[in-house]
């Protein structure tokens, strides 16, 4: 199989570095170009990323930590060097946006870690596995871009990528109501206790914006493509509480469902078991064997003992029992910067080539 050539922009910041880790011995994707701020372009990668490197007793890729940092702001630059890019800039929303569009008008597919597009109609917010279908509403988006090849595709917020999987082969069962709080590592934050030795011994209840990203995006996964748009799902009603915990890596979410028709525990577990993700048969190389992991034993799951299930890709349920205000309660656990960051981007990545969506550039 030809290599795409990747880009990875805001290569830098915590979740870029992540993409750094994924891609170095990647099967179908090449980093071919890092770019950041212009603080740190022109120096080599490894350089940039030194004394900042946010993942102690694993060394920057060799080849990757060769290249030279370009500015990320230089679009035509990079778009000469590659097939397509991850984005995982840190800027405002506003800059993000228009950043983000320049690529995509400039023919290269944008596959972003960024907020600032999850709303916009026309781009899709991909959990690949749940709502893969969501990827159709591309060819309206390039017929707004006026592109070819180019476009924007996102990943959902990291609070989310626990509970949602857990909810979705429930749907037919018309979930209601939803109340979850979620127990966010403080890597969700691009910190570590070295840089943020607060948080030890410490919860934080509160994470700027988390809430109503929590209550908001599950109804954009959960929604339909229609006439070149997404449409919102209607339901369920969700009430989110996201807190700060001292745990390095590992979003974990305690969940309460109301139904509509209430099924048994029984057939929740059956749905969990079975359930046929949208990458099932694609051999994708970072999809996970089995999208979900639940566990009988009531300690389980846990952040240190379970969140690098099948690389980090997995999400792991537990607890499932009756709930005397609602119908249900359970608890759920994703890595937040692999499955809910720069994993879930590679993974989205990999279902869009595979379909099609992105295309090799002619050298």
């Amino acid at each position: 199989m030809q290599q795409y050539r990747v880009g990875i922009i805001g290569a830098t910041g915590m979740v870029g570095q992540r993409f750094t880790l994924l891609l170095k011995e990647h099967p179908w994707f090449k980093v071919t170009c890092v770019a950041a701020s212009s603080r740190s372009a022109g120096k080599p990668y490894a350089e940039a990323v030194s004394g900042r490197w946010a993942f102690p007793g694993t060394p920057v890729p060799e080849a990757i930590g060769r290249l030279t940092v370009m500015d990320a702001a230089d679009v035509e630059s990079v778009a000469r060097l590659v097939d397509f890019v991850f984005c995982a800039v840190d800027m405002k929303k506003e800059d993000i946006r228009a950043l983000e569009e320049r690529y995509a008008r400039a023919e290269v597919p944008v596959i972003s870690n960024n907020s600032a597009n999850r709303h916009t109609p026309d781009v899709p917010m991909l959990i690949p596995e749940i709502n893969g279908s969501h990827a159709a509403v591309i060819e309206a988006q390039r017929q707004r871009l006026g592109t070819r090849a180019g476009f924007i595709a996102v990943k959902p917020n990291c609070s989310i990528q626990s509970y949602v999987p857990a909810l979705w082969p429930l749907l037919d069962f018309e979930p209601q109501a939803v109340t979850v709080c979620t127990y966010q590592a403080i890597s969700g934050a691009g910190k570590t206790f070295e840089t943020w030795p607060e948080m030890i011994d410490n919860v934080i209840p509160y994470i700027g914006g988390e809430d109503e990203k929590s209550e908001r995006e599950p109804l954009k996964i959960f929604g339909h493509v229609e006439n070149g748009a997404i449409v919102d799902a209607a339901s369920p009603v969700i009430s989110a509480q996201c807190l700060r915990v001292a745990s390095s890596d590992g979003h974990m979410a305690a969940v309460s469902v109301k139904f509509g028709r209430k099924p048994s525990r029984e057939e929740i577990l059956a749905r969990w078991d079975s359930c046929r993700p949208a990458t099932l048969g694609l051999d994708l190389p970072s999809a996970p064997k089995k999208f979900l992991h639940y566990f009988e034993d009531p300690a389980r799951p846990q952040t240190r003992l379970d969140r690098d299930t099948e690389g980090g890709m997995a999400i792991c349920l537990g607890r499932l029992r009756e709930d005397p205000v609602m119908d249900y309660k359970f608890v759920c656990l994703s890595h937040n910067t692999l499955r809910g960051a720069a994993g879930g981007g590679v993974l989205s990545a990999e279902y869009l080539c595979k379909l099609g969506y992105i295309p090799h550039k002619d050298l």
